[in-house]
């Protein structure tokens, strides 16, 4: 009898793979349960997402796999595109499509009016996380004090908004480009815009566009990817220095990389700061200068 399709592969069938795959996560699932089905797929021994969606949302959900796990930080902590429906006229618990209406409200407005609301927002803005939310407070998620409708402190976090784009008003929806800095929630976002309007609003529904210098229109889907043999599979899969693109490089000889390779510092007058480091053989990982000399901050091959 055939293996059912949705059974993961044994530990010892794990395969060691390395890159980063940009997938098209679809609505309905978690970035978790994405990232599963994706590392399934390649059997990959090692797997990690660079950055939640919630199930309500779909779009770019980069996965790191093998060695590009050690550079998923500068993923994690890059600025991020959304194309985002505002709602106006209802507000919910959750502060997205996913909760319960608490309250009801006008949503008569004409475009240049949230188009000019929108101009408010765009700057350095300080946000409160919302209750329903993956944050931890004293070990457990809010989202679990929120069910048990217990309120906790929840302190305002600062956030850079670099952009709000009103692509379309159809009353009472706007849907709006967002441009902004990690650690931002939209879904705060729209109930700040509701506000800011006298009225109430939530997300109705989210897509990441982008994510760093990477694009949703470059990713697959699940079902793309389930469709491709395995050599295309692979074929999709962008090198493990991709999350380090923005950063400058540095070349070594082959004398400086083993050194770096093997826990020295070798000398260098490279302007201090980070960078991808490269040898005779390829990709050494991210080095940091100092002024006098490099040291290895994450290296592919390395524990």
């Amino acid at each position: 009898m055939a293996a059912a399709a949705n059974v993961p592969p044994r530990r010892s069938t794990w395969q060691r793979v390395d890159g980063v795959l940009l997938l098209d996560k679809p609505v309905g699932v978690s970035s978790n349960a994405a990232l599963q089905r994706a590392r399934r797929l390649f059997n990959a021994a090692k797997a990690g997402h660079t950055g939640t969606l919630d199930p309500l949302a779909s779009g770019l959900l980069p996965v790191c796999f093998g060695d590009a796990t050690k550079f998923s930080q500068a993923l994690l902590d890059s600025r991020k595109g959304y194309s985002a429906i505002v709602r106006f006229g209802v507000g919910t618990d959750t502060l997205d499509a996913e909760g319960v209406v608490t309250e009801r409200g006008r949503a008569d407005f004409d475009r240049d009016t949230v188009k000019a609301m929108l101009t408010r927002f765009v700057g350095a803005i300080e946000q409160v996380p919302p209750r329903y939310s993956a944050l931890k407070h004293e070990g457990r998620p809010y989202y679990a004090y929120a069910r048990a409708d217990i309120e906790i402190e929840r302190t305002a976090r600062p956030v850079t908004i670099d952009a709000l784009t009103l692509v379309d008003w159809r009353a009472p929806d706007a849907t709006i480009d967002v441009r902004c800095s990690k650690g931002t929630y939209v879904r705060v976002l729209a109930e700040a815009f509701g506000q800011a309007l006298g009225t109430c609003a939530h997300l109705a529904g989210l897509r990441r566009t982008s994510s760093g210098g990477f694009f949703v229109e470059d990713a697959v889907t699940l079902e793309g990817l389930e469709a491709l043999d395995m050599t295309a599979r692979v074929a999709r899969l962008l090198p493990v220095d991709a999350p380090l693109a923005d950063l400058a490089a540095i070349t070594l000889d082959a004398t400086d990389a083993t050194a770096l390779s093997q826990g020295r510092r070798p000398c260098s007058s490279a302007t201090p700061g980070r960078y991808r480091a490269y040898g005779p053989s390829g990709f050494l990982g991210l080095v940091e200068a100092t002024g006098a000399e490099l040291r290895a901050a994450r290296l592919v091959g390395a524990a």
